[in-house]
């Protein structure tokens, strides 16, 4: 997704940008809805309104993979509780819980998580990629790589097969 620190990596394609937007704006998007308590319906409209002229480090808000957005934002609003919390919860360390994490890494756990389970044309080491580039837009500690190592543990638990060496 990027060159550090949110910033989309040369190269890339207008698609490939696109959904690295997306998952931006759904980490804020399912962070508001957390702190909000607002559905979906209301915060996703909401939130699209007030973007269309925005940017981020350079990049429009605009350009944003609108369908994987939505995708995202409610199949986590949707299988939080039953589906992606559980599969957190088992690999996040035991001083760790979910509810001891920050908002917003929750919601950027919830949505790789959501990829890893509902994505499988998406591979599991671009969802990894991808979430851990974005973690560098909102942290600048040990972060980072806590997102990978959890998203790694999930990957291998729900992708094996991705990470078999033949």
């Amino acid at each position: 997704m990027t060159e550090g620190k949110g910033k989309p990596r040369a190269g890339a394609t207008a698609k490939s940008r696109g959904r690295s937007v997306a998952r931006l704006q759904a980490v804020q998007i399912l962070y508001r809805i957390e702190m909000t308590d607002e559905p979906p319906q209301t915060a996703l409209p909401d939130f699209l309104a007030s973007a269309s002229a925005g940017e981020v480090e350079g990049e429009a808000l605009s350009q944003a993979d609108v369908s994987l957005l939505k995708e995202i934002v409610h199949g986590v609003f949707h299988r939080a509780e039953k589906d992606i919390d559980p599969i957190l919860t088992a690999v996040l360390p035991a001083d760790w819980p979910l509810d001891r994490l920050e908002a917003v890494m929750r919601a950027i756990l919830r949505a790789a998580g959501f990829e890893m389970l509902a994505k499988g044309d998406v591979p599991a080491r671009v969802v990894i990629n991808e979430y851990v580039d974005l973690t560098h837009a909102f942290f600048e500690g040990k972060e980072p790589g806590f997102v990978n190592g959890v998203l790694d543990k999930i990957a291998r638990t729900l992708r094996p097969e991705e990470f078999q060496t033949s």
